[in-house]
């Protein structure tokens, strides 16, 4: 076991070696923090705060089963603010597929969501691509976001168009782009965002969907 694991567990004993070793992970903190908010977080901000808490919790329920200390710590850290901006309305619309590739997150805080990835995962290869293909796909920008968010829904409404789609494996870009009005090259930049966001709304898929909420300001 690294030794920084084994930090972890003796901080889990003893409160004094816990406030030294959230000192020493401050930058880890805030890194943390700041990747789920899509934003650098400082010290003064609650989101710290939310993420100080779930550090602390992570650090109680530890164990070398669960791999790597900071692996466990960041899912616990993602998990909670993400309830946190659930609450407060924050980042409600702006969640992407991205986070979901953190496998401590998914196994360890939400089963449902796991049992549904599963599913989904051979569906997605059968694409040619998977998951962790998603990050890079994931629109950031607000107009990408939308543009995107279009194509998915000109797709729920043209299931025949859709059947083909699943059929040939293809996202006919022209096609979309035309009816709608929008720039093929981004479509194209993020045909596996659409194509995966597209399945999981029109598949049985709750729990996904819950983050694609967005799309359906555009339906």
């Amino acid at each position: 076991m690294r030794e920084l694991d084994n930090k972890a567990k003796r901080a889990a004993k003893d409160s004094e070696l816990l406030e030294a070793f959230i000192v020493e992970s401050e930058p880890f903190i805030i890194k943390s923090a700041s990747k789920v908010s899509k934003r650098f977080i400082t010290k003064q901000e609650d989101e710290y705060s939310v993420a100080l808490i779930a550090f602390s919790e992570a650090v109680q329920k530890y164990d070398d089963q669960r791999g790597s200390f900071y692996s466990f710590a960041e899912g616990t850290i993602r998990s909670r603010l993400i309830d946190y901006f659930r609450t407060q309305g924050k980042h409600a619309n702006e969640t992407t597929l991205d986070w979901l590739q953190d496998s401590h997150f998914v196994e360890y805080n939400d089963h449902q969501l796991a049992l549904e990835i599963e599913a989904l995962t051979p569906v997605l290869q059968s694409y040619g691509f998977s998951f962790m293909d998603l990050t890079e796909s994931s629109p950031k920008a607000e107009k990408t976001k939308a543009v995107c968010a279009q194509a998915i829904v000109f797709l729920k409404n043209n299931p025949i168009i859709w059947q083909e789609v699943q059929r040939t494996k293809l996202l006919p870009l022209k096609i979309v782009a035309s009816h709608l009005d929008l720039p093929q090259k981004i479509l194209e930049r993020h045909r596996k965002y659409i194509i995966a966001a597209a399945e999981i709304l029109m598949g049985e898929y709750p729990y996904l969907a819950d983050y694609l909420r967005f799309i359906k300001e555009h339906e």
